[in-house]
């Protein structure tokens, strides 16, 4: 029988009546408040991890720098983004990878087939980059145990196990320190073949040995070759220097993913047949401590290579046994790189011995081509009138000297000025045109606008638990250099088919890397907290899906970590049912930023990944 109002009335009921009425008022209240709110279509990270993402407290207290600013911690969404939900008529069947590298599958170097079909592996062909075509579009399984990473700055000094689940350079380095393993975490105490009395001591003995190499002011980024787990760059962040370490995914298990679970700058790559992915001219100084590379092999090809990358006047830091013992196989070594050197108009400015025995010897490049000419014999040549400067992806080594840049009247190279005003000055490499320099300035007004006025305070990002970043087209790095009082880093990337800027970067006292989003990056999977794009997916989809593009994405991002896309609304309404199906949370902003969030979710079904 229907009940109304008047009948109430009549029964007396006037209890029921106003619990009626309180209820009728709350939920007009919640109507109102839900018109103004996003609803997020975000999985529940908290249920999916395990239940401790904390270190314990009496072991490696917090390491903390004043200088540092403390990020946003909220994530809320402003009242004027909105969630997207995608139709529901579009559908992946997402598969997992299956094999025996799924969980650290990383495509271009883990393509077996090519590398069994290899001519020769002399000059080390079979870790460089082999991508498969197509390329996979399967999902990297998550690690048994896979939780939030534990943040900087206690990340450098320890990490969780389980999300680099690789015990053997544990056994294989545990007299040299390099990395322990302590209950449920991998702990690093910052030791090292070369590092007897720990890094931080041999990082003071490089700089008394030759004060000129100011850490911080005059040397600013540094590239680590073989760098281990990467704990020289690690240390060396405290002195306000920014090292680009790698090495190759080799025998070494898992090095390079140790480095960047740690929050450290590191990439993977090998001095092999073809140049490193870096321009001319822009490391200010390189270092190689036992870094097992045959500097004088293959007619000198890897020492040139170094030479190309080294800025005019920058410093090369040798430490392995050729310098210090005398024994007859070191020494043959050590007289092949003094002839190597010397050819190539390096000279000595330092070679001496630390408290434990460990030697090292100190080159520095020459800043004028002066010497070149001075030589007895032309060997190696000068480079002729086709060679392409900055030309590096997939371009073999070169077995010539390139010319030195020329800055000034005496016919001598221009030093970026000192850290940190480097990052705002004119850089050297700026092209010469009449507004290059006013399109530089108002570059890095327009991106610290953007990153204090939007990004910082009105997107949906915890940025206390950012710390490795790679943004996908670089520009200038003007996004870099708007967050650099933040404790984090940027991998800046500039692709390929872009206006190649990255001369400019290197020399604002930022690292970067060439790259074409078309294949798969140099990283492990899980290594990045934050990816940036800037009005990148057009040009982008003109050369390739954009459904591989957003799972070479998923494969980089960590559980938890965003993706931050600035793009037109074509280009997001495409990408938005991608990152729906992965079941990523996802919210627009302004009608061109679009935020991602990854969860713990991965398919059921799988892909076999064949060896």
């Amino acid at each position: 029988m229907a009940i109304s109002v008047q009948n109430l009335l009549k029964e007396r009921k006037y209890p029921f009546i106003f619990s009626f009425f309180i209820l009728l008022i709350f939920v007009s209240f919640l109507l109102l408040t839900n018109t103004q709110s996003p609803i997020y279509l975000s999985t529940t990270l908290d249920q999916s991890q395990p239940i401790s993402s904390r270190p314990p407290s009496d072991s490696n207290p917090p390491i903390s720098n004043p200088n540092t600013k403390t990020p946003p911690q909220h994530e809320e969404v402003s009242s004027n983004a909105r969630v997207i939900i995608p139709s529901s008529d579009v559908n992946f069947d997402w598969k997992i990878c299956e094999g025996a590298v799924a969980v650290d599958y990383i495509p271009c170097l883990d393509n077996f087939k090519a590398i069994k079909a290899l001519k020769s592996r002399r000059h080390m062909e079979h870790r460089e980059r082999h991508c498969p075509e197509p390329s996979p579009r399967c999902l990297v399984p998550l690690p048994q145990g896979c939780r939030i990473p534990i943040p900087w700055p206690n990340s450098r000094d320890m990490i969780w196990f389980d999300n680099v689940p690789h015990p053997k350079l544990v056994e294989y380095k545990k007299d040299q320190n390099w990395v322990q393993k302590s209950g449920d975490f991998l702990v690093f105490p910052g030791g090292g073949t070369q590092f007897k009395d720990g890094v931080m001591h041999y990082i003071d003995f490089i700089e008394k040995t030759l004060p000129v190499i100011e850490w911080g002011k005059h040397t600013r980024v540094i590239l680590d070759v073989g760098c281990g787990v990467a704990s020289f760059g690690g240390y060396l962040l405290e002195k306000k220097v920014i090292t680009m370490s790698f090495a190759p995914k080799d025998e070494h298990e898992a090095q390079i993913q140790f480095a960047l679970e740690r929050g450290i700058p590191a990439t993977l790559s090998v001095i092999g047949t073809q140049k490193l992915p870096f321009p001319d001219n822009v490391y200010d100084l390189i270092h190689c401590a036992r870094c097992r590379v045959h500097w004088d092999g293959d007619g000198g090809k890897p020492l040139m290579e170094l030479n190309r990358i080294l800025r005019p006047g920058g410093y090369f830091i040798w430490s392995a046994t050729p310098v210090y013992r005398n024994d007859e196989r070191d020494q043959n070594v050590w007289k092949a790189m003094v002839a190597l050197t010397e050819s190539i108009c390096w000279k000595v400015v330092a070679k001496t011995f630390d408290s434990s025995g460990i030697g090292l010897v100190i080159y520095q490049k020459p800043v004028s081509s002066t010497c070149y000419a001075e030589r007895k014999e032309n060997s190696p040549p000068l480079c002729d009138q086709n060679y392409r400067q900055n030309s590096s992806w997939y371009v073999p080594l070169d077995g010539c000297l390139p010319p030195l840049p020329v800055a000034s009247m005496d016919d001598s190279y221009s030093w970026p000025t000192t850290w940190p005003k480097r990052l705002s000055s004119k850089p050297p490499s700026l092209l010469t045109e009449q507004d290059a320099e006013e399109i530089f300035y108002e570059d890095t007004k327009h991106w610290s606008a953007l990153v204090s006025d939007v990004y910082l305070e009105g997107l949906a990002i915890n940025w206390s638990r950012v710390r490795n970043v790679m943004d996908m087209n670089s520009g200038y790095g003007g996004f870099a250099a708007a967050l650099i009082d933040l404790p984090l880093w940027v991998m800046n990337v500039i692709p390929i088919h872009r206006p190649d800027t990255l001369s400019v970067i290197f020399d604002r006292g930022l690292i970067g890397i060439y790259h074409d989003w078309c294949e798969s990056f140099n990283t492990y999977p899980r290594t990045y907290d934050l990816l940036h794009s800037s009005f990148l997916l057009r040009d982008l989809t003109q050369r390739c899906d954009i459904i591989d593009v957003a799972v070479e994405m998923d494969r980089i991002l960590r559980p938890g970590g965003y993706i931050l896309v600035q793009d037109s609304m074509e280009m997001i309404s495409k990408l938005s049912p991608i990152l729906h199906s992965l079941q990523w949370s996802i919210t627009l902003h302004q009608d061109q930023f679009l935020v991602g969030k990854k969860g713990f979710w991965r398919p059921d079904g799988k892909m076999r990944i064949l060896r």
